[in-house]
């Protein structure tokens, strides 16, 4: 239903109406059927702060005839026995109709066909106010005769138009029947608890038969039942007992209504029936509901009512109603507001009923929109059952606004960087005032107020947004300032102001600039990684973030780096100016803007040389010899040391000088040039094998230094060639603090003719003596022949003696007297010693090479067999290679061409004990450990690395 608000005119809406689907409208046809209505009358004379006014009614639904009168089943059963009496009745179920009144049942016709003419008719009574059908028996029946017979019963409503319906009446008959059971009670009543479980009895009627037998017994059923009871209730059909079929609610139906029909089971049954009333009691099994609708001319929408902040105290909101479906003290419900809000219930009447009551919801002080501008109203309803049920409901009330507020700006200043070089047209900023009205009262429009700043700046009225009109020069206005207004569109209007300050930024229109064309930086080589190499200044004319420069290298290799911030140029490798003396690169320096500007600058790193790179022998080779005859004149030249150094500037500046093997001051060598000439003449003691020690040293700090051998032989004539090698060979392992100067026996020769006259005096002593030795050696030959294989001979003059345990050496004490000077010092004969490494150079011509020759002549010292008895050193295998100039820090020294001289030798050679008077008259001293160890684990071949392992270099 719906009501005009202005007439007060209830309409019916769309949704039709339907008197047999409403609520306890369809129970029995005496009942009338009513729709409740409620409306609330305002009168606009008096104001809205009177309130409405609450009118409830009824409004009867009258039945129309738009349902069809229906037999329980369109095939109807009875049972008449034959020769039943003519004239006797029997019921036939009733059809039902759920129109009422005229609409209802109004009349029943019965259609037979030719063999049942003359045997049955029909005739209505009325039962209970019902219209009970009832065939007549007309004729004799004769079971044996015809047992069946088919009739149609028709029932026709009272409406306009009228509904009609048929169903089969099938006519059974059976043998004699004649008592009709009798039910103990006219009636049966009973109470059933709602939510009853299915199974549970209800109650139990009983009938009596006077009949015995079959015709005795008797068989239960529901009859005229409505489909509520269909579907809740069922009997036992032996017992008579009824029992809960479904889930019983009170609050669906409150009485079932039936009748309940005993039937024998004889061979023409008899029937009676007994009405049953059912109530349900009820159980507090409902919460109570809260409705809330509208009121007057506070409009409630999707559970949200408008309320304007100037209404008075006391002002309806909205109408509540609280209901339960429950009945008695479960039905008696309670009603109040939760929460702390400014609303109260205050009841429309006192005449509610307690299952409903109806409630005003009203303001108890006045509302502020800018306080709260909305309520979430809770309302909470608590019935009288045992235990209570509780319910709650909700509304948001949303309190409107009156043009009570200024627009405000916040904040009040607004501070806006802008880049110069603007397009007329670009936005600055928006401003943006609120107001805490609503609707039109907080409808703002905007303006710029000083004109003075109209000639450059607008703004929209709607948005806020701020836009310049001109370009902008910072150079000329760095700083604008002006003021805003907001002005709202309630009545009066309302205003508000906000100042703008425009501060001009400077656009990236400058490259960075080095403050140099070019950048040289000079650098010492061995520098570690991570030092700087130089620093670089950059500028740029441009601010803030324009002008924040960073700068790079290209190409980046990974060799520099630049230190963030600092314009250091920071090394990642370390230097060698041996592989690079020069590196160049570029320097990026890129600014910050948007779009960023770059400029480059070029960068040379030049690497110092550093003293890392010992001179080395290129020649003469230290086995290699000069032949010079006695009678050589002074400053004849006798060889020249040549050496290089890889270094450069002072570290490669090399000065030559001897440090041993000259005690008699024969020889001299340029300082620089580093060739030896003859200093003065030779003399008889001369004669014999010179080792000339030549120290090569560069002008570095500190320096670094090699050492040569030069071998000079004296003597008239150079026919012995095997005789100078062997000398040669045997300096090669002669401690370099021992000199090597011509022949040592010299001052005996000298005395040797006042012996003759004692020597032949005593020949005859020495013929003895001979023949002595030539017999003992005659018998010894076999064992005392010189050398044997896998024997070892009983002194090793050459053999290196051992050094102190666990390879320590004694320190030295503090403070201690130094001792007396030796031809060379111990630290730098020791430095010597190291650094001695032997030259094989191919190609060196100044001087013959030492070959050793397999088979020495007769009478020739069997040098081989004496070297391979006594030497110390093993037998060493050379590779051709010759020493590569590319790696540091090691002098590239000569190497002998053999530390073993072999030769096949014959049973004339004689032993080199005769020759060693002459050689090395006093047992050389053993290598010490220095000297052994330093051939022996020092790469003598630096670039091939060749070391003396396994008596093999």
């Amino acid at each position: 239903l719906r009501v005009d608000g202005k007439t007060g005119n209830i309409y019916t809406t769309d949704i039709p109406i339907d008197r047999e689907m409403l609520e306890n409208c369809n129970l029995f046809e005496e009942d009338k059927c009513f729709l409740e209505i409620e409306m609330s009358i305002t009168d606009m004379v008096k104001g809205i702060g009177s309130g409405p006014r609450l009118i409830e009614g009824l409004i009867e639904v009258l039945d129309i005839n738009d349902n069809t009168p229906q037999f329980s089943s369109p095939i109807l059963t009875l049972s008449i026995p034959e020769n039943t009496l003519i004239g006797a009745l029997f019921a036939i179920p009733m059809a039902t109709d759920r129109d009422s009144g005229s609409n209802g049942v109004a009349e029943y016709s019965l259609s037979t066909g030719p063999d049942a003419d003359q045997l049955f008719g029909l005739q209505v009574a009325l039962d209970t106010d019902e219209k009970q059908p009832q065939l007549v028996v007309m004729g004799n029946l004769d079971r044996e005769k015809k047992d069946s017979y088919d009739l149609n019963i028709r029932v026709v409503d009272g409406g306009n138009p009228q509904r009609a319906s048929s169903a089969l009446l099938r006519v059974t008959v059976t043998d004699q029947n004649d008592n009709q059971p009798k039910f103990e009670r006219s009636h049966y009543e009973a109470e059933l608890p709602e939510n009853s479980p299915p199974g549970h009895s209800v109650l139990q009627v009983r009938a009596n038969d006077a009949d015995t037998g079959i015709n005795g017994e008797i068989e239960y059923s529901i009859h005229q039942a409505s489909e509520a009871v269909q579907r809740l209730l069922r009997i036992n059909r032996t017992t008579g007992t009824i029992h809960v079929k479904g889930l019983v609610d009170r609050e669906d139906i409150s009485v079932l209504r039936f009748f309940v029909v005993a039937r024998d089971r004889g061979p023409n049954p008899k029937s009676t029936k007994v009405p049953v009333i059912v109530s349900v009691k009820d159980l507090n099994d409902n919460a109570p509901s809260v409705e809330i609708r509208s009121i007057g001319l506070v409009v409630l929408q999707d559970g949200v009512a408008n309320i304007s902040e100037d209404m008075p105290v006391g002002t309806p909101v909205a109408l509540v109603q609280v209901s339960d479906r429950d009945e008695g003290e479960n039905a008696v419900v309670t009603c109040v507001v939760a929460g702390d809000v400014p609303f109260q219930l205050r009841p429309v009447s006192d005449s509610n009923n307690d299952r409903r009551r109806k409630y005003f919801l009203q303001t108890t002080t006045l509302l502020d929109y800018e306080r709260i501008k909305d309520y979430r109203i809770e309302i909470v309803a608590v019935d009288s059952g045992n235990p209570a049920l509780s319910s709650t409901n909700s509304l948001k009330v949303q309190v409107t606004d009156m043009n009570d507020n200024t627009p405000n700006f916040s904040p009040a200043l607004l501070e806006v960087d802008f880049p110069e070089g603007n397009q007329p047209g670009d936005k600055v900023l928006d401003v943006m005032a609120s107001d805490a009205d609503s609707g039109s009262n907080a409808e703002l429009v905007y303006s710029i107020i000083e004109p003075s700043a109209t000639r450059l700046f607008e703004v929209d009225a709607k948005t806020g947004e701020v836009r310049v009109k001109n370009m902008l020069d910072r150079e000329e206005t760095e700083r604008f300032e002006f003021r805003v207004a907001a002005a709202d569109k309630g009545i009066p209007s309302k205003t508000g102001t906000a100042t703008v300050v425009v501060n001009v930024l400077d656009r990236n229109d400058n490259d960075p600039k080095f403050t140099l064309n070019g950048y040289s930086f000079s650098v010492i080589e061995n520098m570690t990684p991570g030092n700087p190499v130089g620093v670089v200044t950059v500028t740029d004319a441009d601010k803030g973030e324009n002008s924040k420069v960073k700068i790079s290298v290209e190409p980046d290799n990974g060799n520099f780096r630049i230190q963030d911030g600092t314009g250091t140029i920071l090394s990642s490798i370390s230097f060698d100016r041996e592989k690079e003396s020069t590196y160049t690169f570029r320097l990026k320096a890129v600014d910050s803007g948007d779009p960023p500007r770059s400029s480059y600058v070029g960068v040379t790193i030049n690497v110092l040389d550093e003293n890392d790179n010992a001179p080395y022998i290129t020649k003469p080779a230290n086995s290699s010899y000069k032949y010079l005859s006695p009678v050589t004149p002074p400053d004849t030249s006798i060889a020249v040391v040549e050496a290089e150094d890889m270094d450069a500037g002072p570290n490669a500046e090399l000065q030559y000088s001897i440090t041993g093997g000259n005690p008699y001051g024969l020889f001299q060598i340029s300082q620089s040039s580093g060739e030896i000439t003859l200093a003065q003449e030779f003399t008889g003691k001369h004669n014999g094998l010179h080792r000339l020690v030549v120290k090569v040293s560069d002008r570095g700090k500190p320096p670094l230094h090699t050492t040569a051998l030069v071998h000079v032989f004296i003597n008239d004539t150079n026919s012995n060639t095997s005789l100078i090698e062997a000398l040669v060979g045997h300096s090669l392992y002669t401690p370099l603090d021992r000199d090597i100067a011509g022949d040592p026996n010299y001052s005996y020769s000298s005395r040797s003719n006042v012996w003759y006259a004692v020597l032949a005096g005593a020949a005859g002593v020495i013929l003895v003596i001979v023949a002595v030795v030539v017999i003992r050696h005659w018998l010894q030959k076999d064992t005392k022949s010189g050398y044997q294989a896998g024997k070892k001979e009983s002194k090793d003059l050459y053999a290196p003696k051992q050094g102190p345990k666990n390879g320590k050496v004694k320190k030295g004490k503090k403070n201690k007297a130094p001792k007396p000077t030796k031809p060379l010092e111990e630290d730098e004969e020791a430095s010597l010693q190291k650094g001695l490494k032997f030259n094989l150079i191919n190609d060196v011509n100044d001087s013959p090479r030492i070959h050793l020759p397999l088979n020495y002549p007769p009478g020739s010292p069997d040098l081989g067999r004496h070297y391979r008895s006594n030497s110390p050193l093993p037998s060493i295998q050379l590779q051709p290679q010759s020493p590569s100039a590319s790696k540091k820090h090691q002098a590239v020294q000569d190497l002998p061409a053999t530390n073993t001289f072999v030769g096949t030798g014959d049973n004339n050679s004689t032993g080199s004990d005769q020759y060693s008077d002459y050689s090395y008259k006093a047992n050389p001293p053993k290598y010490n450990n220095k000297q052994v160890g330093d051939y022996a684990n020092t790469a003598m071949y630096p670039r091939e690395n060749i070391y003396w392992t396994n008596r093999v270099w």
